[in-house]
């Protein structure tokens, strides 16, 4: 039996329910994933695409209210549906405020059920409808900002996610280049595709032209069975292909062959295999330096490039910084404490303040060890010294030390009304010693 193309996350504690509602949903074809926590449930909303989210409220260590006020920031387009044994007039206020579209009591029939999850799923469309009106989101899948530069990639992954043009993605390392490549895929219709990711520049040069394209057993040294590569692999979806300024010649050559024919061969092989997919590519190199110097090839350059996308460094988008601790507080803080970890006062207006070189990986490291260190709460002496406040010095402003030790033996002198051995016993020196620290130009 074929499934639908939804993908419906189950969320309790209660395995039991769990296996109900899996049973329930698989005979109308639902595609299900099951979690029995929080924790579990956005580990699997980080790698999966969501179409609907069910979810019990009432669970031990955080709570599914935590749970759908996550979802609802950080993916905005799910729908959402609360079970629960336990209702009560403000949860419903509460789950109704936090976007859920149906909420059902414990124990429910089949049909309630039924009707429930068909509701949940008639609202998309009113509810895209509602967004197109309204302002920009807080997330886009996993990308999260509203800041004029983040929507302008946005606004690019809308146009190119139902299509498979080729795709160049550009910006300095850490601003989170693989997650736009991401998005464009599951945001998209080919979303139940494969999705390969290739750092291009962490496989050996030797390997990773069979990586890429597979091999034929006896091709080389170690080649003992026949392997298909990434390509194979991603044949029908979508190969990432980052930091692709560190391919070889001879691989690029293989690339260019596989966008303008859209065919692979296999190390070894002589004939070539058909694919059909779509080619994203990234790098923090400069590749028209790269092309003048002759190490990256023009036309392959010109064969990426059908669409460009230029991710922002996060200095140039920092009102997205505060949306993005969040998100980082709430991972770490389920991983590390089974709790929500807040900022203390002025916590924030520090990270606001630093330029961020390693953009939202530096940042995403910064709040990790934050939370490791804290209790419940991230305090500025939490923070690494390198982003709080420091007084540069100007170089002529600097004392030699020759001249800090002529004004301390004066000092001390003065205090001890010129008495040469009090001084010494204060100094810790003998008379002797001070009195040859005198002759060289202290009177």
């Amino acid at each position: 039996m074929q499934l639908k193309k939804e993908n419906i996350l189950l969320v309790d504690d209660d395995l039991n329910i769990l296996e109900l509602l899996q049973r329930h949903l698989k005979t109308w074809d639902y595609h299900t994933y099951k979690a029995v926590s929080v924790k579990e449930a956005v580990s699997i909303l980080k790698d999966t695409h969501i179409d609907l989210l069910i979810s019990d409220l009432k669970m031990p260590g955080i709570d599914g209210f935590e749970l759908i006020k996550f979802a609802s920031e950080h993916y905005p387009l799910m729908q959402k549906l609360v079970i629960t044994g336990y209702p009560s007039i403000q949860d419903s206020l509460a789950v109704i405020k936090s976007g859920v579209v149906e909420y059902l009591t414990k124990p429910f029939t089949k049909s309630e059920l039924e009707a429930a999850v068909s509701q949940a799923f008639s609202s998309l469309d009113k509810k895209a409808e509602a967004r197109s009106t309204a302002d920009k989101p807080n997330a886009y899948g996993d990308i999260i900002g509203s800041s004029e530069k983040i929507n302008a990639v946005i606004e690019i992954i809308e146009r190119v996610k139902n299509n498979k043009a080729t795709i160049f993605i550009k910006g300095e390392s850490g601003t989170g280049k693989e997650l736009v490549a991401r998005s464009i895929h599951y945001q998209g219709k080919f979303s139940r595709a494969p999705f390969i990711a290739v750092n291009c520049g962490g496989i050996p040069e030797n390997l990773l032209e069979a990586e890429l394209f597979g091999y034929m057993k006896g091709a080389f040294t170690g080649a003992d069975t026949s392997r298909a590569g990434f390509f194979q692999a991603a044949d029908g979806g979508t190969i990432f292909l980052d930091e692709i300024g560190n391919a070889s010649l001879a691989v690029q050559s293989r690339l260019l062959r596989a966008l303008q024919e859209k065919e692979v061969v296999r190390v070894g092989a002589q004939k070539s295999e058909k694919i059909d997919l779509r080619i994203i590519a990234a790098t923090n190199s400069d590749l028209p330096e790269m092309i003048k110097k002759g190490t990256f090839r023009e036309d392959l350059f010109y064969r990426l490039t059908v669409v460009e996308i230029e991710v922002p460094p996060l200095r140039e988008r920092k009102e997205d910084i505060e949306k993005l601790v969040e998100k980082f507080l709430f991972k770490y803080g389920v991983e590390y404490k089974d709790r929500y970890i807040q900022l203390e006062p002025g916590v924030l207006a520090i990270l606001n303040r630093y330029n961020w070189p390693g953009n939202i990986r530096e940042l995403e490291n910064v709040i990790q060890r934050a939370v490791i260190m804290c209790d419940r709460t991230v305090t500025v002496a939490a923070l690494p010294d390198n982003l709080k406040y420091s007084i540069d010095f100007p170089e002529d402003s600097l004392v030699p030390l020759r001249e800090m030790e002529k004004q301390y033996i004066e000092k001390v002198l003065r205090i001890m009304d010129n008495n040469k051995t009090k001084a010494a016993e204060i100094l810790q020196i003998t008379r002797k010693t001070l009195r040859e620290r005198l002759n060289n130009g202290i009177k």
